[in-house]
This record gives structure tokens, sequence and C-alpha cells, in this order.
């Protein structure tokens, strides 16, 4: 489907990818992996032509659609949203213009039997093609999309302005989702799903025709898709068989033997430049010197690992708190007549590892907000137990920066007792070194923020710690273990994430809500998983079934109210002409029927003259009467040839 030759493209002055060549086929579901800032965006982007490369050539066939969602959020406007997803299905809009188009020919003027029967055909092809796009079902495709990926019916008809900015990058994954590609790039296209949308999308995409490239440090969301890998490593672009866990255990061989590669070239290098420096200076040597000397010059160098910098968490041990260190009785919280959560009691106890998890929008930030006092609730008591001491990350942190802080500021307003030495140590661990430490927050990107939140929340003593959505800017390596530290920490936590893969180690109870109130599951979040699942299918079979039902009937009255429309709109006329022509032959036919027993009387039968003018006017009627007939027979055939289409 796609062929990449030899492509090479640099960036700042460094080499991303140098004589790349692959080839993408139909149905590959493929994961994009690679440590940061070594070019899956950029991949991406030369694939959908954002970019283009210095050499090679991306060769698509022809009739290739291809549908990218970026990481950068998009802003849709000046549309409803089912009219701004509808959008996207470009050949069903396409179909429904030529359709009108040929309608109008047909109603606007009377072409020739030739030419009308040509545009019957061109309709008849038109509906075929429409049978094959599934046509009649695709608005209540578009519901199950917008449903599947977290909207509300009465979200369909609000302008798309209206949504923030998550919501605005699941209105660009409906319409992908919908547009009928043959390659779908997805870059981060979990960053802003919950779990119930992340699972609906899993089965979507497994179940997906097309081709597909996603980048995600999600894993368990890839390693449920994908299968294939391919990786950016050492400037070359390479394809793995199977998903991103085989990917992994190829990935610790190749590097083991990269290693005992390494170790023996540098082995075999100590042994000849022992050589050549011991007999350098001998001249009965010279030769054997000089040859070791050339030896040394074409030895191949070994591939050598990437040594990626990783985030090292530790962190300190925490002071004890109380057996209960946060109680919530009868909390509810609104925001003016919107109500969040209602009548809230839980009781948290110390060590315990929580996941708040629920669709977006239902309450997860606000809930920790409440148990970390950063937002009181509208009623009802928040209580901490004895030695209780609180840390929250956020997940918005710019909003938690002083924007005219250096990092090294930002650290030192959470602990004053270290030196500057000391806190640049701690931001080296956090890659940030050098001069980095100088920098404003406000010039920081999204994921350098948020690593200056951790190594803050790092330097915080606290027995209670609060994370909302910790992982959005984390590469696999720094997920890996900041879940290693949380996993270590003896204190008690609360996690606001969709992260599966993440949170399966480290959670021991996880807080679901809906419907405004707080489900407790005590169990991990694979435990979790199974029994909402079983809830889910009970609670949901019926309503399910409803509104397929609903669908159907939907599609059925849609269909049928189309097909009435343009068949009366192509027989209205013809229709029209048999109604004359019956018309015109009931009367001719009485005329014939009078003349025929006018004929039959004496007196006229018995005069010549009377005689002979009734059979001239008997046989006009007859010939106009014979003109009717072959006149509604041929309109007839018309009509019969149209409903027959229709058929």
């Amino acid at each position: 489907m796609i062929d990449i030759r030899n492509l090479s493209i640099q960036f700042t002055g460094e080499n991303l990818f140098e004589d790349v060549s692959l080839r993408i086929h139909r149905g590959d579901k493929i994961a994009l992996v690679g440590s940061n800032g070594k070019g899956k965006s950029t991949l991406l982007k030369l694939l959908i032509d954002i970019e283009k490369p210095e050499s090679g050539e991306i060769v698509k066939q022809k009739g290739t659609r291809i549908g990218y969602l970026p990481q950068d959020l998009i802003a849709f406007k000046g549309r409803k949203l089912f009219d701004e997803v509808k959008s996207s299905m470009l050949e069903i809009q396409t179909l429904i213009e030529r359709e009108s188009d040929i309608l109008l020919q047909l109603n606007s003027h009377s072409p020739n039997p030739a030419d009308r029967q040509e545009l019957l055909n061109t309709l008849g092809e038109l509906h075929h093609r429409k049978e094959e796009l599934d046509f009649y079902s695709a608005e209540s495709r578009i519901e199950k999309v917008l449903i599947g990926l977290g909207f509300k019916e009465k979200d369909f008809i609000r302008s798309t302005e209206e949504f923030s900015g998550g919501w605005q990058m699941r209105i660009q994954l409906a319409k992908i989702l919908l547009a009928n590609n043959d390659l779908l790039l997805l870059d981060e296209p979990t960053n802003h799903l919950d779990i119930d949308t992340l699972e609906w999308l899993v089965t979507f995409l497994q179940n997906y025709n097309g081709a597909l490239i996603i980048v995600s440090h999600d894993r368990y969301f890839i390693n449920s898709i994908t299968n294939k890998t391919l990786e950016v490593f050492n400037n070359k672009v390479d394809f793995f068989p199977g998903n991103y866990e085989h990917y992994l255990k190829f990935k610790d061989e190749r590097d083991a033997q990269l290693i005992e590669l390494q170790k023996n070239r540098e082995k075999r290098v100590k042994e000849i430049e022992k050589f050549i420096e011991r007999f350098r200076y001998k001249n009965t040597k010279a030769k054997q010197v000089q040859s070791r000397i050339k030896m040394l010059e074409k030895m191949d160098s070994v591939e050598l690992i990437e040594q990626e910098k990783k985030i090292e968490l530790h962190f300190p041990e925490p002071p004890r708190s109380g057996i209960v260190p946060i109680e919530l009785k009868n909390i509810s919280k609104s925001y003016g007549e919107l109500e969040v959560l209602i009548d809230v009691n839980l009781n948290i106890e110390r060590g315990e590892k929580i996941a708040i998890v629920g669709v977006n929008g239902a309450g997860k930030t606000t809930l920790a907000k409440i148990v970390g006092s950063k937002i009181p609730p509208t009623k009802g008591n928040l209580m901490y137990g004895n030695n209780t001491v609180v840390s929250y990350y956020e997940q918005e942190v710019a909003d938690s920066l002083n924007p005219d802080h250096d990092l090294i500021d930002a650290l030192e307003e959470v602990n004053e007792e270290l030196s500057p030495g000391q806190l640049r140590k701690i931001l080296g661990t956090f890659l940030f070194s050098g001069d980095d430490v100088f920098k404003k927050i406000k010039v920081l990107s999204g994921g350098e923020k948020s690593r200056v939140a951790l190594a803050r929340l790092l330097l915080t003593k606290s027995n209670f710690i609060i994370l909302d959505e910790p992982t959005n800017h984390l590469d696999y390596s720094s997920k890996e273990i900041l879940q290693k530290a949380l996993i270590r920490f003896n204190g008690t936590m609360i996690i606001v994430s969709h992260d599966i893969d993440f949170l399966k180690p480290i959670i021991t109870k996880v807080y679901e809500i809906r419907d405004h109130k707080v489900n407790v599951y005590y169990g991990g979040i694979e435990y979790y998983l199974t029994k909402r699942n079983e809830l889910h299918q009970q609670e949901n079979s019926l309503e399910r079934s409803l509104f397929q039902e609903k669908v159907t009937r939907k599609d059925q009255k849609r269909i049928e109210a189309e097909i009435r429309k343009q068949k009366f709109n192509l027989t209205k006329d013809l229709k029209k002409e048999l109604d004359v022509c019956e018309s015109e032959i009931k009367t001719l036919e009485v005329l014939k029927t009078k003349l025929e027993i006018e004929l039959a009387e004496p007196a006229v039968y018995s005069n010549p003259s009377t005689a002979r003018d009734k059979n001239i006017e008997y046989d006009k009627i007859k010939e106009l009467l014979e003109e009717e007939y072959n006149q509604w027979t041929e309109l007839s055939n018309k009509l019969e040839g149209i409903e027959q289409n229709f058929k």
C-alpha cells in the first residue's frame, strides 16, 4: 500500500533517519516505538505530507486515504457536532450530491428516451454503491462512534466550539474512524480518554479493516491492538513481528548481544593497541605493526546501544499516619446547578493505593481535589486523621507552578532545607542539566512542567500523595521507574489515571465515579475491569437492545422516507401523463361505444350519407384510441422500469 524508499531527513542539524526503506501493507497494525525526540511524530508527518524528506520518496497506491490524529490539539468551529463528523464521510457526501444532480436533470426537463434511460442506469449504480457503503446506516454509525467516544445524544446538536481541548481531539478521532480510511496514523490517541472510552476504542481498532500506525506510551493499549512493531533506533526504522511485548523481548536479546560484541571488540582493540605500542619502535616488527594498524582501521564499529536518560524516583520515608488518614462524610459537590458528587462516604485506610476511574466529566479530578483540600465540598465533611501530610500532583501542572520562577526557585518553594547544589542534582535526575535549571517555568513544554511537578512531589515528605494523570508526559522508561517508586512507597496514595498497564502492579482498591456516586471495588485494576464488564453487560443488555431497536427503526424510517421521496420525484410527471392519457382513453371509449350504438340503429345504417359520416368519425375515434393505448403502454413501461430500480 505504501513504499518508503531510501528516506532521509534531518532536524536541527542531526539525522533523524538515514536511507530508510520499508513497506506498509493493508491490514498492518503497527506500534511505532523509540526514544522521545527520535522522530516518531516526524515519520507520521512524512506519511501525511506535512513534512518533506531531504532525500528518498514515499510512494502510495493511487487513491490511498490516510487519517491523521496529531498530538497537537485541534479546534473545530462553525458546525454542529453531528454535522462536523458527518462531513468526514466524503464518498457518501459525493453520492448525495451526484444523486441530487441526476434527480434535478430528470425533473427539470424532459430528456429524450436514451438520455433518460442513461440517467436512470446511473441512478441505479449509485443506489448499488450506497448499499455497498451501508449508506442508509451512516447516521446510526456516527451515533455509535460518538457515543463510544463518550459523547451524549444531547451533544450531537451542540456547536463544536463549545467543546474543550480533550473533546476536540475526540471529534477528530470520530471523523477519521468514520472516513473509510485505508491507513490511520494515531499520535498518542489515549492522552485524553477515560477507561470506558479506551476499552471501546481498543475493540473498535481491533476490528478495523484498514492499516494502523500508533504512537502511544500506553502499553496496554498498543499490546491489545498491534501485530507489528516499527522501531526508530540509531537513525534507522525497522520492523519486528509481534506486539510491543514481543519487541521488548527481542530488544533485551539484542542489547545483550550488542553488549557482548562491544566487550569483544574492546578486548580485541586493546590487544592490538598493546602490540602496536610494544613493538612500534622495533624495526624487525615494523611490518607486523603496520599490519595491526591497518587491521585496527578496518575493524567494523559496533552499533552502540542507545543510552536513554531515565527518571529515578526514590520517595523519602514518610512519617506514619493514623489508621484512617482521611475520611469523607456525606460529601457533595456542585458547580452552580451542575451536580458532580452526591453524598459520598469514604474511609481511606493507611497504606491503601487507590485508583479513581470514571468517564471524563464524571468528577475524578473534583474528588481528588476535595481529598487534597484544593477545593471545598459544597456539603459534607472532610476529616484528616492524625499526622496526615498530603502532597498533590495536578493534572494541569501549569496551574500550580509560578511562571516567573526558574527551576531552582520551583523546588526551593517546597523545600528550603536543600542547597542549590542538591537541588541541581535532583533536577538532573529529572533530565534537567546545565543551564536548563535556570529556565523560567513559562518557557517549558507541558512534559517539562510535568517533570518539575514530579520533582517537587519528591521533595515533600508526605504520607498521603495524590497524583492526577501523572503519566501523560512520560515515556515508557520514565513511567516504569515512576511505577516502581510508587510500588515501593510506604504511605497512602490516590491516582487518577486511565493507564491500565501503569496501574496494574500498584493499585489495591478502585473508586469508580458514576452517576454522581462512588462505587468501591476491593481489588486491583484487573479485578475492577472484570467486575465492571460483568456488571456493564447485565445493566446495559436491555439498553443496548432498545438502542439497537431504536436505531433500526430510525434507519428503516429514514430509508423508506428517502425512497418514497426519490420515487415520487421520478414518477410524478409520468403519473400525471398517465392520468391525462387514461382520462383521454376513457373519453374516447365512451365516444366509440356511443358511435357503435348509433351505427346499429336503422335510421343511421339505412341512410347512406349519415352512415358514411358516422363510419368516418368512428374510424377516427378508433385511430385516436389506438394512439392513446400505445402512449399509455409506453408510459406504463417507463413507470414500471423506475419502480423496478427501486425494488
